[in-house]
């Protein structure tokens, strides 16, 4: 699955990669070398930072998914136990 950004955000990116670039490297990089590098990024290490999210989510439900039961537990055969408390 490729990871696919807004244009915005693909502007952001390479205006954040140059200004990266322009601050800590000897030389600057130009936009379609900036575009180009976020793409290589995208592709080859994105799909690592989207599976350890996946993974991170999954992690988080399941735990959720484990507390169900004590949110929306019911005791069973309460309706003389409230009868009898009555008297």
């Amino acid at each position: 699955m490729a990871i696919e950004i807004s244009k915005e955000a693909r502007q952001q990116a390479i205006a954040s990669i140059e200004r990266y670039f322009r601050e800590y490297m000897d030389e600057p990089i130009g936009n379609v070398a900036a575009g180009g590098l976020l793409g290589f990024f995208l592709e080859e290490v994105g799909p690592l930072v989207y599976n350890q999210a996946v993974a991170d989510v999954q992690e988080r439900l399941q735990a959720r998914v484990a507390e169900v039961d004590l949110e929306v537990h019911e005791d069973e055969f309460q309706y003389w136990r409230k009868y009898d408390r009555k008297r």
